[in-house]
Protein backbone atom coordinates (compact mmCIF):
# COMPACT_ATOMS: atom_id res chain seq x y z
CA UNK A 1 0.00 0.00 0.00
CA UNK A 2 1.53 3.27 -1.07
CA UNK A 3 1.38 6.24 1.17
CA UNK A 4 0.54 9.91 -0.43
CA UNK A 5 2.99 11.67 1.71
CA UNK A 6 1.58 15.34 0.40
CA UNK A 7 -1.22 13.54 3.03
CA UNK A 8 1.26 13.25 5.77
CA UNK A 9 3.04 16.74 5.05
CA UNK A 10 -0.60 18.00 5.48
CA UNK A 11 -0.90 15.67 8.63
CA UNK A 12 2.28 17.16 9.87
CA UNK A 13 1.02 21.16 9.43
CA UNK A 14 -1.84 20.46 11.71
CA UNK A 15 -0.19 18.64 14.47
CA UNK A 16 2.62 21.44 13.93
CA UNK A 17 0.04 24.50 14.48
CA UNK A 18 -1.16 22.44 18.15
CA UNK A 19 1.98 22.08 18.99
CA UNK A 20 3.23 23.85 22.36
CA UNK A 21 5.90 25.57 20.63
CA UNK A 22 3.88 26.88 17.67
CA UNK A 23 1.44 28.16 20.10
CA UNK A 24 3.75 29.74 22.46
CA UNK A 25 5.47 31.45 19.48
CA UNK A 26 2.06 32.60 18.20
CA UNK A 27 1.37 34.11 21.00
CA UNK A 28 4.87 36.00 21.63
CA UNK A 29 4.44 37.21 18.38
CA UNK A 30 0.97 38.92 18.87
CA UNK A 31 2.18 40.30 21.99
CA UNK A 32 5.12 42.08 20.26
CA UNK A 33 2.26 43.08 17.81
CA UNK A 34 0.16 44.23 19.96
CA UNK A 35 2.62 46.40 21.47
CA UNK A 36 3.28 49.62 18.99
CA UNK A 37 7.03 50.68 20.28
CA UNK A 38 7.87 46.56 20.65
CA UNK A 39 6.63 46.18 16.62
CA UNK A 40 8.10 48.65 15.44
CA UNK A 41 11.30 47.67 17.16
CA UNK A 42 11.26 44.44 15.75
CA UNK A 43 10.46 45.01 12.36
CA UNK A 44 13.30 47.37 12.00
CA UNK A 45 15.11 44.12 12.99
CA UNK A 46 14.23 41.91 10.67
CA UNK A 47 13.98 44.56 7.94
CA UNK A 48 17.81 45.14 8.66
CA UNK A 49 18.28 41.34 8.79
CA UNK A 50 16.64 40.60 5.58
CA UNK A 51 18.99 43.69 3.83
CA UNK A 52 21.82 42.20 5.07
CA UNK A 53 21.41 38.56 4.15
CA UNK A 54 20.64 39.77 0.63
CA UNK A 55 23.64 41.49 0.48
CA UNK A 56 25.46 38.52 1.58
CA UNK A 57 23.55 36.86 -0.69
CA UNK A 58 24.21 38.83 -3.97
CA UNK A 59 27.75 38.81 -3.03
CA UNK A 60 27.59 42.42 -2.09
CA UNK A 61 30.23 43.59 0.34
CA UNK A 62 28.45 44.32 4.00
CA UNK A 63 30.05 47.76 5.16
CA UNK A 64 31.55 47.73 8.86
CA UNK A 65 29.14 50.42 9.39
CA UNK A 66 26.03 47.92 8.50
CA UNK A 67 27.43 45.38 11.14
CA UNK A 68 27.80 47.63 13.72
CA UNK A 69 24.31 48.91 13.29
CA UNK A 70 23.11 45.42 13.03
CA UNK A 71 25.15 44.49 16.14
CA UNK A 72 23.47 47.57 18.03
CA UNK A 73 19.80 46.80 16.89
CA UNK A 74 20.52 43.48 18.03
CA UNK A 75 21.19 44.45 21.68
CA UNK A 76 18.34 46.77 22.23
CA UNK A 77 15.90 44.07 20.50
CA UNK A 78 16.91 41.40 22.79
CA UNK A 79 16.68 44.08 25.75
CA UNK A 80 12.88 44.38 25.03
CA UNK A 81 11.28 41.47 27.05
CA UNK A 82 8.31 40.55 24.75
CA UNK A 83 10.91 40.57 21.97
CA UNK A 84 14.01 38.16 23.52
CA UNK A 85 10.48 36.22 24.80
CA UNK A 86 9.66 35.68 20.92
CA UNK A 87 12.87 35.37 19.86
CA UNK A 88 13.56 32.33 22.68
CA UNK A 89 9.81 30.87 21.05
CA UNK A 90 11.12 30.99 17.24
CA UNK A 91 14.41 29.52 18.72
CA UNK A 92 12.77 26.36 20.16
CA UNK A 93 10.35 26.66 17.20
CA UNK A 94 13.49 26.15 14.87
CA UNK A 95 15.33 23.59 17.09
CA UNK A 96 12.00 21.21 15.86
CA UNK A 97 11.81 21.77 12.40
CA UNK A 98 15.15 21.15 12.39
CA UNK A 99 14.64 17.48 14.25
CA UNK A 100 12.11 17.05 12.18
CA UNK A 101 14.20 17.20 8.87
CA UNK A 102 16.76 14.98 10.51
CA UNK A 103 14.03 12.86 10.99
CA UNK A 104 12.24 13.53 7.38
CA UNK A 105 16.18 13.19 5.89
CA UNK A 106 16.96 9.95 7.46
CA UNK A 107 15.79 7.36 5.05
CA UNK A 108 18.23 9.12 2.67
CA UNK A 109 20.92 9.06 4.48
CA UNK A 110 20.80 5.43 5.31
CA UNK A 111 20.30 5.11 1.57
CA UNK A 112 23.45 7.03 0.59
CA UNK A 113 25.25 6.42 3.72
CA UNK A 114 25.54 2.23 3.27
CA UNK A 115 26.57 3.49 -0.43
CA UNK A 116 29.73 4.91 0.45
CA UNK A 117 30.92 1.97 2.61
Amino acid sequence: MAINLYDQANELERAMRQSEEFIQLKNMYDEVNNDESASKMFENFRNIQMTLQQKQMSGEEISQEEIEQAQKTAQLVQQHEKIAKLMEAEQRMSMVINDLNKVIMKPLEELYGSMQQ
